[in-house]
């Protein structure tokens, strides 16, 4: 090897380290920039941290940034191969394959270990930081490079449309509630999230995908008093109910006229010294506000706190009463069940000693599986009840068995064609 050779690769040595330094850059700014916490990069936007700005305002447009960072990693780990095949070439013979293929397993050692793997590696680690750290390089990076890739966008987009294939980025407006529930399931399954708060996290992401149907009080289980009836009957009737808001009906439980508050009727007891039967009890009734089934929770948690009301009555398309609905029974699916001194202790759910449950066919799915951790679905019935006959598709007779989803259903009490009482089993274990 003569002198001239040797100078050749000193004066490349120092190029090819600068080029793959840049390389390495890169990809670790691509690398921490799409692991980075969305939610802190935000929360130190809050107080005033600029990198976090710079971040937060290149993953608002990642498709723009994530073409421009590979586009100048190709461009510099491309001039770095070239540049090294010419040099090794001209040390070989002319016409000597030697030289490329030297050139080409130096390269793609050097490019994997130390611009991929190595930076990708550290940035991972630490995403967040290296993020912070490399928001000026990278903005610089999408300032020069970014016309170009969206250029080279254009170029895919068009050349796919013809298949039928439309890239066009749009807003999906599930994506970061699965990605909130995909996270909180992780953390949970590693022991750092509690099985109340996993709860608690999947009922907020929830109110949007469920109705008041889903929730709501059924009518048959409505405490309404009849309207015209003297104004002691409906004081006791008030007082023998655990709850604070009556509907009040006439002629039949289906009209409702209005609703009573406890307090009111109190109020106006105080203001009678205490002449029961003087009391105006139309006066104090107020308007009933009926909302249809097919309100999200999501929207009726906000009509609520735009009414400053607590209660409403829910109808179905043909305006029938199929229901009512509260705060509390909205905030029960987040929290899970609110009980005070004044609630009436329903049996619900009752373990029994082989790990199966007797349980009230009134029973919701979500009430029965927070209660057991268990995963029955929902999506076609609300309650146990109507889990079991949707998947029986009849009615069954006490002492039937089914089993699906993993458990075994018995049907323990029947009551015309209703299924008050179930026994559900455990779930079968897993098989591997």
């Amino acid at each position: 090897m003569n002198g001239a050779v040797i100078a050749k690769l000193l004066a490349l040595a120092p190029t090819l380290v600068l080029l793959l330094s840049l390389s390495g850059l890169i990809s670790a700014a691509e690398t921490a920039m799409t692991a980075a916490s969305r939610g802190r990069m935000h929360q130190l936007e809050r107080e005033g941290d600029r990198a976090a700005r710079r971040v937060n305002r290149l993953i608002a447009d990642q498709e723009n940034m994530i073409g421009a960072i590979l586009l100048s990693n190709n461009v510099i780990n491309i001039f770095a191969s070239a540049l090294t095949t010419s040099v090794l070439t001209s040390v070989f013979p002319p016409g000597s394959a030697l030289g490329p293929l030297i050139a080409t397993a130096i390269m793609t050692v050097l490019v994997v270990v130390f611009s991929e793997i190595l930076p990708k590696t550290l940035a991972i680690a630490r995403a967040d930081d290296v993020a912070r750290v490399l928001s000026i390089p990278t903005y610089w990076v999408v300032k020069i490079f970014g016309p170009l890739a969206r250029g080279a966008q254009w170029i895919v987009r068009l050349t796919l449309r013809p298949f039928g294939i439309k890239l066009d980025m749009e807003t999906d407006v599930l994506a970061a509630h699965e990605e909130i529930r995909g996270a909180v399931e992780y953390h949970h399954s590693e022991g750092l999230v509690e099985t109340r708060d996993r709860y608690m996290l999947g009922g907020v992401l929830d109110l949007g995908e469920m109705y008041v149907s889903d929730v709501m009080v059924h009518r048959k289980s409505i405490a309404m008093i009849d309207a015209d009836l003297p104004p002691r009957e409906i004081l006791a009737a008030a007082l023998e109910s655990a709850h604070t808001r009556l509907p009040l009906y006439r002629d039949e439980p289906e009209n409702i006229v209005g609703v009573l508050h406890a307090k009111d009727l109190l109020r106006a007891l105080a203001g009678a010294d205490g002449k029961i039967d003087a009391l105006d009890v139309k006066a104090l009734v107020r308007p009933p506000w009926f909302i249809p089934e097919t309100t999200s929770l999501k929207d009726q948690l906000a009509a609520f706190l735009k009414r400053q009301s607590h209660f409403a009555l829910v109808v179905d398309e043909y305006g029938a009463l199929e229901g009512l609905i509260t705060l509390e029974d909205i905030l029960e699916e987040i929290v899970g069940e609110i009980e005070d001194e004044h609630d009436v202790m329903a049996p619900g759910v009752r373990p029994g000693p082989d790990g199966s449950v007797i349980v009230d066919g009134a029973v919701t799915i979500r009430d029965l599986n927070r209660a057991m951790n268990w995963q029955l679905p929902d999506d076609e019935a609300v309650t146990v009840a109507g889990l079991l006959i949707h998947e029986a598709r009849q009615i069954p007779d006490v002492g039937q068995v089914f089993a699906f989803h993993g458990h075994e259903f018995r049907v323990v009490e029947r009551k015309a064609n209703q299924l008050t009482v179930l026994q559900v089993s455990a779930p079968e274990p897993a098989s591997d």
